[in-house]
């Protein structure tokens, strides 16, 4: 289960040719723990999704995510509306082992079942998701990661709003994670809690500030840096030229 090296070679991501990642290389060791910070708009997300292949770079290379990676997006973009159970939306962990057709038996059942108890929901599977509260429905979030079992996880905000408690148990997992080897990389705005327990750090402003150990990255010079180049981003930036890779 040891995860590849992630290498980002001069990589380019854009929304409508507008910049939202600029030219960032660089690579996420494997094994590693790294928070990616920076301002709103700095592209942050963009990047995750690009590691995840659902947003495809303009320019530049991302090798060794391919096939490695599990997601956890945002719990905001997330539709809670539909009508499904905990159990169901954590089997959905399974999609990638199971297939669109293949039904799922007693063993993967059992397995989501016990996800469930990991993330402290025990005596939750028939509960629709629309009933949970938001600690809730991270930690059934937190329960699909577990069934995926992927060598690379990435987490967009996943302590945004969360009561203590809630946030505490799932950082626990997510080292966990990392003591398993797993290479773990999280969004972030909290930076006492990255300073507290990310060893390493990507700074981004669209721009790659900095990209190493936390307490190397997290300067002041550099975030007042990333502070001064978010002031100065313009509504309707201008279309991201390509240029080769390196």
């Amino acid at each position: 289960m040891r995860p590849a090296e992630i290498r980002l070679t001069d990589v380019t991501v854009s929304h409508a040719r507008r910049p939202a990642v600029h030219h960032v290389s660089g690579r996420f060791a494997p094994g590693s723990l790294t928070a990616v910070v920076g301002p709103n708009g700095a592209g942050k997300s963009t990047l995750l999704r690009a590691l995840a292949g659902l947003h495809r770079p303009d320019a530049g290379r991302i090798e060794g995510a391919a096939g490695q990676v599990a997601l956890l997006p945002q719990a905001a973009a997330l539709d809670r509306g539909f009508p499904v159970s905990c159990l169901d939306a954590v089997l959905f962990g399974l999609w990638r082992e199971a297939g669109a057709f293949r039904a799922i038996g007693a063993a993967g059942r059992g397995r989501a079942l016990a996800a469930l108890a990991a993330v402290g929901l025990d005596g939750f599977a028939g509960r629709p998701v629309g009933s949970l509260s938001a600690g809730q429905f991270q930690r059934v979030l937190f329960a699909r990661l577990l069934l995926q079992d992927a060598p690379v996880i990435l987490l967009d905000e996943p302590f945004n709003a969360l009561d203590a408690r809630t946030a505490a148990d799932l950082l626990a997992m997510v080292h966990r994670w990392h003591g398993e080897g797993r290479t773990v990389v999280a969004v972030l705005h909290d930076l006492d809690l990255v300073r507290r327990e990310f060893p390493d750090t990507l700074l981004l402003a669209r721009d790659c500030l900095g990209w190493g150990a936390t307490g190397e990255v997290l300067t002041a010079a550099n975030r007042l840096r990333a502070r001064m180049m978010a002031e100065a981003w313009s509504a309707e930036p201008e279309a991201c030229e390509r240029r080769d890779a390196a």
